[in-house]
């Protein structure tokens, strides 16, 4: 409990520190006009297309829609950030070594490994399953290699066997 309060003061302290950063260093009318797009993006862009990756990725089966969902999470995060860089915001003429990388191909490049690693997880899972189904082990230490099935079969045997000899001798 003194850990939680301590972790609350200490973040109540750092609140305390931008709001001063703000209120001193900052034109409060383009904080505010900040603030306020940052709100209207995220509640209709943001969202939104949460809301649609979600309905479309929902026929899924729930491992997969699991891996793709995040992939798709992973994604966003990247755009959002390479997004300023890729549209070329700070970009002048006069200094060419400002922003001076193809951020639009590195872009693609990252998403494109994104998408290629989920791929591949969903490719290996479905391997998986698939052995499963027709009964190949999943991995070597099986239920079988650790003697596990085999001392519950004979614990059945066990009690099969003794039931007998009751009936039997009766």
């Amino acid at each position: 409990m003194k850990g939680r309060i301590a972790m609350y003061a200490a973040g109540l302290a750092l609140v305390a520190v931008g709001l001063r950063g703000i209120v001193l260093h900052v034109d409060a009318a383009g904080w505010a006009l900040w603030f306020a797009g940052a709100a209207v993006l995220h509640d209709a862009v943001l969202v939104p297309a949460v809301l649609v990756a979600g309905l479309l990725t929902g026929r899924l089966p729930a491992w997969y829609r699991r891996t793709v969902r995040g992939a798709l999470v992973v994604a966003g995060c990247v755009t959002a950030v390479a997004l300023p860089l890729v549209l070329g915001y700070g970009r002048r003429a006069d200094v060419p070594s400002r922003l001076p990388l193809p951020y639009g191909r590195n872009l693609a490049g990252v998403l494109s490994l994104i998408a290629l690693a989920a791929a591949l997880a969903v490719a290996v899972r479905l391997l998986r399953d698939r052995r499963a189904a027709r009964g190949a082990p999943r991995h070597a230490r099986t239920a079988e290699a650790t003697g596990e099935a085999t001392g519950r079969r004979e614990e059945a045997r066990h009690r099969e066997g003794s039931g007998r000899r009751e009936e039997g001798g009766e």
